[in-house]
């Protein structure tokens, strides 16, 4: 079931393809998210869908729920293998949009998950600026349990955390992964594509180690070998 989803953090569309060019037979996991959805919106979802790709469509929902849940009936249309809000709007905005999704037959089969903690916060951001003084591994568990109420299937979290999420028996889709030879940028919490196997991470979501290399197809080739 493991699988490498590559982060595409594009301006544009036509940026996107240019990327996808190398990749034709390939088919990867796409993460598509709120810089290119803003600019491209639900079409270009639908686009890639036709064309093979799975979607992992990365919008962090987070506000009341029942704009959450009307939202999520209309992303359900566009039938995506995975989408996602924050854990921490609550257990009753993450079963409103569930209830949204499970309003349309295309979005009955998408998996849903919920953000613990970006990976660009640190212990020091969680009590200093959010005000948690708890260990963050104690955090994302909690997220992740309210997830589990919530009747979610897996949670965002950093590699680190993966094996609590896999002793829950959730899914884990995990960002910030970086090969050992690459910056770590604004990440915080990262790991290899070997460690999140190890450590058991159900996906990986890996960014600009795929799309700033010299060779992009050759990177997720090593990507897809380190992990799966």
């Amino acid at each position: 079931m493991r699988d490498v989803i590559i982060a595409c953090d594009f301006k544009s569309k036509e940026e996107l393809f240019e990327f996808l060019t190398p990749f034709k037979g390939e088919n990867p996991y796409l993460k598509i998210g709120m810089e290119i959805f803003y600019k491209e919106g639900p079409a270009l979802v639908k686009e890639l869908h036709a064309m093979g790709f799975k979607i992992f469509l990365d919008l962090k929902l987070h506000d009341i729920p029942n704009t959450v849940e009307k939202a999520m009936r209309n992303l359900g249309e566009l039938g995506v293998e995975i989408t996602n809000v924050h854990a921490a709007g609550g257990i009753k905005m993450m079963e409103a949009a569930r209830r949204g999704l499970d309003a349309t037959e295309e979005g009955k089969k998408t998996q849903l998950i919920a953000v613990t903690q970006l990976t660009s916060i640190s212990q020091e951001t969680l009590e200093n600026e959010l005000l948690i003084n708890h260990p963050l591994q104690e955090v994302v568990k909690k997220y992740a349990l309210n997830a589990k109420a919530a009747g979610l299937q897996g949670v965002v979290c950093s590699a680190l955390e993966a094996p609590i999420i896999k002793e829950l028996g959730l899914i884990s889709v995990t960002p910030g992964i970086r090969f050992q030879d690459d910056s770590v940028n604004d990440q915080k919490r990262v790991a290899t594509p070997a460690l999140a196997k190890e450590l058991g991470s159900t996906y990986i979501v890996v960014g600009r180690s795929i799309t700033a290399a010299e060779n992009p197809l050759l990177a997720y080739k090593r990507c897809v070998k380190e992990f799966c």
